[in-house]
């Protein structure tokens, strides 16, 4: 069984910058009115933290069943 990671997007603090979209080539962000959306959670890699990395304010966490 696959384990289960993916991003999740803190809009209190995310300035829509697009880092995160434009860090990601497996497709996991879509622009959306402006705003990152995680559209395809189950493209990302497990233990990836590259759109987390080029976040500067700190707006991504991760979903993982490790919680």
């Amino acid at each position: 069984m696959e384990k289960v990671w993916y991003p999740i997007i803190d809009y209190s603090k995310c300035t829509s910058c697009g880092a995160c979209k434009n860090i990601c080539n497996r497709g996991v962000f879509k622009q959306t009115s402006g705003k990152p959306v995680v559209e395809n959670p189950q493209n990302c890699i497990y233990g990836c933290r590259d759109c987390q990395k080029s976040c500067k304010v700190g707006a991504i966490i991760y979903i993982s069943e490790d919680w």
